[in-house]
């Protein structure tokens, strides 16, 4: 997508041979288990409230698409994400399911670090991952069982396949595709970043003027994985609920978002007495908290009865097309508010205890509590305070290498790292966006793709060593 240089061309041509060589595949190993130190540390995989339902979720959904045995209830969670991990834990120990993040986090980065890293700075491979294992949250991202960590994978493998295709062989390229895939199938938040970067990778080509076989192959290889991924979860959501949809059985987050940002709620304070909504009935009672809304077993949500339910859903889109069209201004004033507060909120204090998920071990892994309790997340024990910091002080320090090398690299900067640094920048602004706006605030929601920007600065650092080098 963009003119090589002589080094990047002839970093390309020197592809490995075959498809795990020795060495590389011992990397591999010892990058899986930089990054799952913060599992290893706790004496158990993080989890949080949500992990129990996607690990619960899996065989409940297996038994409905393999053996025809139809459930009355399959869950608000991610399928895909729940159907591919089912085999690395059967309900047993997700051990495994840590083991198959991590592996998968370490292959992504050695294929970004190799399609811009020259020969002669390639030995630091695993000294890169290890110190982006510590300052960042990459390890406990990758060490909790949740999707958040796909998402990231399917950015930067949307970046090789875009700008670093000639740095990949065939079963390289089809692993990514198999990556993407189920990243953005395991996530709404994920199909509608990578969806988003789409458009910005064809605007890419656009300004530079690429053939136009090169831009159908390129624009149309990454459009083809969002559209496979999304055409995934309409079949099986309508297989499931008969009719096609891109959520499932999910709540009225986008009514929970505007009622609590202020407008929705103004709204239906001023025309519930001409509308006959079921969402009226509980005017007196609007909560500012989206969590109390949906979660809390009296809110508005889960006090409600299956009717009530299903009709609220059908008024959330209406609600959200009123409000927007009566304050269209105090709106969006709110959503930038939102997407601001998301894009400086990364800590990693979402881990703490729950005792709704210790509850749930059990149904969801009976076997595997006593190991639970003992482990440090489930004690308070996990110095979660202070590695927010830590990786809020990585980041701030991160901008400013990027800002310093890139000034002192100039020209003489690779190509492929720009293209990167543009699509980590856009990913970690339209990812703030998205989940801030549609969803609320929450620290994990920006975590999972922050850790990029330190994986960038030491891209940018190996690269100035390698100029001054030559």
């Amino acid at each position: 997508m963009t003119v090589a240089t002589k080094a990047e061309v002839q970093t390309s041509a020197k592809k490995p041979v075959g498809w795990l060589p020795a060495w590389p595949a011992a990397e591999l190993l010892i990058a899986t288990v930089f990054l799952a130190w913060p599992a290893l540390y706790n004496g158990f995989p993080l989890l949080y409230p949500d992990s129990m339902t996607y690990l619960d979720d899996g065989p409940i959904v297996a038994r409905a698409l393999f053996q025809h045995q139809f459930a009355v209830y399959y869950g608000m969670r991610s399928f895909f994400y729940s159907l591919v991990i089912l085999p690395f834990h059967w309900n047993r120990s997700a051990w495994p399911v840590v083991a198959l993040q991590c592996f998968l986090v370490a292959y992504v980065l050695r294929l970004v670090f190799r399609s811009i890293a020259s020969e002669s700075v390639r030995k630091f491979y695993l000294g890169l991952v290890f110190v982006l294992a510590i300052v960042s949250s990459a390890g406990w991202c990758s060490s909790l069982v949740l999707p958040d960590i796909l998402g990231s994978l399917v950015y930067l493998a949307m970046y090789l396949l875009a700008f670093a295709r000639e740095s990949l062989t065939r079963n390289e390229r089809w692993s990514l595709y198999m990556i993407a895939w189920w990243g953005i199938a395991s996530h709404a938040s994920h199909l509608m970043v990578a969806a988003a970067l789409c458009v910005l990778l064809l605007g890419i080509l656009a300004v530079q003027r690429q053939p136009f076989w090169r831009v159908v192959r390129v624009s149309g290889e990454v459009a083809a994985i969002v559209a496979l991924a999304a055409a995934s979860q309409l079949a099986l959501n309508a297989y499931l609920f008969g009719q096609p949809s891109l959520n499932g059985d999910r709540p009225p987050f986008l009514m929970a978002r505007i009622i609590a940002d202020g407008p929705g709620r103004l709204y239906l304070e001023q025309h519930c007495g001409q509308l006959n909504w079921a969402i009226c009935s509980h005017v007196r009672e609007l909560d500012v908290d989206p969590d109390h809304f949906l979660w809390d077993p009296d809110g508005i949500w889960q006090s409600a009865s299956g009717r009530e339910q299903q009709q609220m859903l059908r008024e959330e889109v209406p609600l959200v097309i009123a409000t927007l069209r009566a304050y269209p201004q105090r709106q969006l004033r709110r959503s930038v508010a939102n997407g601001w507060e998301q894009l400086v909120t990364f800590g990693l204090d979402d881990l703490d205890p729950s005792s709704w998920l210790e509850s749930q071990f059990a149904t969801v892994m009976p076997g595997a509590r006593t190991n639970y309790l003992r482990g440090r997340q489930a004690r308070n024990a996990l110095p979660l305070g202070a590695m927010s910091w830590f990786q809020f002080a990585a980041v701030v320090g991160s901008l400013g290498v990027i800002a310093v090398l890139a000034a002192l690299l100039g020209h003489a900067c690779p190509a492929r790292l720009v293209w990167l640094s543009v699509v980590v920048a856009f990913v970690v602004i339209t990812n703030a966006a998205v989940t801030g706006v549609l969803s609320m605030p929450e620290d994990r929601f920006e975590s999972r793709v922050i850790w990029m920007v330190p994986f960038v600065a030491e891209l940018f650092l190996l690269a100035w060593v390698d100029s001054r080098n030559r």
